[in-house]
């Protein structure tokens, strides 16, 4: 599984002119769901992010969690995330899982995160999605659950 995460002051997603989700502070989490991920990639993916220390604290430094923070997160599907670009010109996405077990993931990430308290917002999984960010810092980190 893969994550990017990047700190918002606010961020959305747009579906055929529709605004589907919308946070303020919080993370944007574009997430993808590689063939032969599990359970177990899922539970250190939805424990790593809120528990990330990458907001301000008082001294200025990246000291406090999502958690912390009492941030939302906006989770949109993001399959490119496992795009190969080492030979030709046209990416191959043959390391993304097929969609209708990845969609069932994202859904439990979202789902897992609203257990834990967190505010969740999601985009349309496999729909053509405009996202709009501010991107606070700019903090953009990747995280990748085969890379523990």
């Amino acid at each position: 599984m893969r994550a990017l995460l990047q700190r918002v002051s606010e961020a959305s997603v747009t579906v055929e002119g529709e605004r589907i989700g919308s946070i303020g502070h919080g993370l944007l989490v574009l997430l993808a769901i590689g063939e032969g991920d599990t359970d177990d990639d899922l539970a250190f993916i939805t424990a790593k992010i809120p528990a990330l220390r990458i907001f301000e604290d008082e001294q200025g430094r990246m000291g406090r969690s999502l958690e912390e923070t009492g941030g939302a997160i906006l989770l949109v599907s993001q399959f490119t995330l496992y795009a190969d670009l080492s030979r030709g010109r046209r990416p191959s996405f043959v390391g993304a899982m097929q969609p209708g077990p990845a969609s069932a993931l994202v859904d439990r990430a979202a789902q897992t995160w609203r257990e834990r308290g967190i505010s969740v917002e999601t985009g349309r999984f496999g729909a053509d999605m405009k996202v709009a960010l501010i991107n606070d810092g700019p903090v953009t980190l990747w995280l990748d659950s085969r890379n523990r």
